[in-house]
């Protein structure tokens, strides 16, 4: 089987390509089974229930979260009536919402775990202490383990690829919004990419207007970010081979799509 992990969604440019564009992307790719990042989805931050409603309609069958999970206010009352909906499972006992859920695809139980990083990040618990309490037993509940892992440095996301390197089927990095060119196959047979990048603007510096970033840097005044909206858009993600007698990853390929005006008019 093939799993498509999609990079965060950036603002309606991002949800847009979800509804326009992914149904075609997951056909030609063959792709089985779909987990986006969305915690960037409405504004930039965090993800609305009209947002996350639409996003699930179209062909995504789990949503993970991050960072800005709780950046939109509503998100707090909703979260927990969405079992397709995954946040960091390193928040404090009584969060809302939960960090893991297993999910029965033709008779396989996927497992989809999301964890936020500690590096420059909002103080949580630590991740690696969250994967020793969890994974022992999600390994027994679930035939693979999808591991999406927000954080900000790279090597915090590396280390946490061979932490569960053999346990997991993949650990990809999402949040930097850079899709890296390391995707591979580690020594244990765990999927790994630091970042899966973004699914919103090309044109623009992570998904926010360059002129704004550019001010702000220049200045350093406060300013209001705007998502860049204008196209073209790109997609980020990875295609991970799963072989369905071992159900290890055979391959992982990066995907980086690109959608412009001319190609794609009226949008």
């Amino acid at each position: 089987m093939k799993i498509l992990m999609i990079g965060d969604i950036v603002g309606r440019p991002g949800r847009q390509i979800i509804r326009s564009y992914l149904p075609s992307v997951k056909a030609e790719l063959q792709a089985d089974f779909v987990v986006a990042n969305g915690e960037n989805a409405s504004g930039g931050n965090g993800l609305t229930e009209k947002n996350a409603r639409q996003l699930l309609s179209a062909p995504v069958d789990v949503l993970t979260m991050g960072n800005h999970v709780w950046r939109q206010k509503e998100t707090r009352d909703y979260i927990g009536q969405y079992d397709r909906i995954v946040r960091p499972l390193n928040y404090p006992p009584g969060t809302p919402g939960q960090g893991y859920h297993i999910y029965d695809f033709r008779g396989l139980r996927i497992g989809v775990l999301n964890m936020s990083g500690q590096s420059f990040m909002d103080n949580l618990d630590s991740p690696f202490t969250a994967v020793d309490q969890a994974v022992p037993e999600l390994l027994k509940e679930s035939d693979l383990l999808l591991v999406d892992f927000h954080a900000e440095t790279t090597s915090e996301k590396i280390a946490m690829g061979y932490y569960l390197d053999g346990q997991a089927a993949a650990v990809v990095g999402t949040h930097t919004h850079v899709q890296t060119a390391d995707a591979r196959i580690l020594p244990k047979g765990t999927a790994y990419i630091t970042d899966l990048g973004m699914t919103g603007p090309l044109n623009g510096v992570l998904g926010v207007k360059a002129e704004i970033i550019l001010e702000q840097l220049q200045t350093k005044m406060p300013v209001r970010y705007e998502i860049e909206r204008q196209m073209p858009w790109q997609l980020n993600g990875v295609l991970i081979d799963i072989d369905e007698t071992t159900l290890k990853p055979r391959s992982i390929e990066r995907i980086y799509k690109v959608f412009d005006e001319e190609d794609h008019p009226g949008l």
